[in-house]
């Protein structure tokens, strides 16, 4: 008997002289065992109301094709003798020039009024935020009809002296036609959305890359040119290109001011006609083509000004 509070000393290890002993019984534990997941059972997760949803979508998808051709109604071979019909293919020129010129107008403007709303100048951020503000508030009909009307109001530009004599004389009637007026509203309008989108690309650039270029000594405008705006595309590729297509759909509320454009050649065709839904027909074939080229070219533009952040 230890007279001491000192635990007692195991006696230390060796090899051990009795028999081994025996391994006490007990469950068995799967993960132990490779023999024992073999065993298992998988049984895959069951979505029995994603494949009603997928039966009922394609039944709903097969309805609607097989009326969309067998229906005599869509008369497809009056669809089929106007689609490339001269009248209708110089139509679509129209509408793509009203597009390409209303983008490049709008967007040039757009730029400079995001850079202005950008500026230190409370005068400069006023006057851009008070043009977006009016131009986004009043609608495109009203606008076109405004520009269309111009002569009403002016009837002849002078350019000179501010308040004083003019040098040069423009005759509105003559300035602005029906076109004119045309890409003006569209141009303008635009640029109004433009400018959000091209001021939310670049506030979406860290200030720090400015600020490192600048301690390098990079001039200002080399920054915008080679740093901030290839960055800042990634965030303004994807609404301008929206803006784009709504704007190359948007070109048929000019057909108001009877320019000849897509809509308004096939509004004038089927008045003559009286083969309505055919006529729709060829209008809406032609938006969906356009525009899914227009999507085509957004996604290798998107592309290109991803080198480097997407792997």
């Amino acid at each position: 008997m230890s007279l001491t509070s000192d635990p007692p000393i195991d006696p230390p290890a060796g090899p051990s002289i009795g028999p081994p002993a025996a391994p006490q019984a007990g469950p068995a534990s799967p993960a132990g065992s490779g023999g024992d997941l073999a065993g298992l059972t998988v049984v895959p997760l069951r979505h029995p109301w994603r494949w009603v949803a997928v039966a009922a979508t394609a039944v709903l998808l097969a309805q609607f094709l097989n009326g969309l051709i067998t229906n005599p109604g869509w008369e497809w071979d009056v669809f089929a003798r106007f689609f490339t019909a001269p009248t209708i293919l110089k139509a679509v020129w129209v509408t793509l020039q009203l597009t390409f010129y209303g983008t490049a107008l709008g967007f040039a403007l757009g730029i400079v009024l995001a850079f202005m709303r950008l500026s230190a100048s409370p005068f400069l951020r006023s006057v851009a935020h008070g043009y977006i503000w009016a131009f986004r508030s009043i609608p495109l009909i009203v606008q076109l009809l405004f520009w269309f009307n111009l002569a009403y109001l002016y009837k002849e530009l002078r350019f000179g002296i501010p308040f004083g004599p003019g040098f040069i004389a423009f005759d509105t009637m003559n300035l602005v036609g029906a076109m004119s007026a045309a890409v003006l509203g569209l141009a303008l309008h635009q640029a109004a959305y433009a400018a959000e989108i091209v001021r939310g690309g670049v506030l979406a650039v860290g200030s720090g890359q400015s600020e490192a270029a600048a301690a390098l000594g990079i001039p200002r405008f080399r920054q915008l040119r080679r740093i901030v705006l290839p960055q800042a595309m990634r965030s303004i590729l994807p609404n301008a290109a929206n803006e784009i297509i709504s704007l190359f759909k948007g070109t048929s509320i000019v057909s108001v001011m009877a320019i000849g454009e897509l809509f308004y050649q096939v509004q004038v065709v089927y008045g003559r006609s009286g083969r309505v839904v055919p006529l729709l027909m060829v209008a809406t074939v032609w938006y969906i083509l356009l525009t899914t080229a227009l999507s085509v070219l957004q996604y290798y533009v998107e592309r290109h000004y991803a080198k480097g952040a997407v792997r």
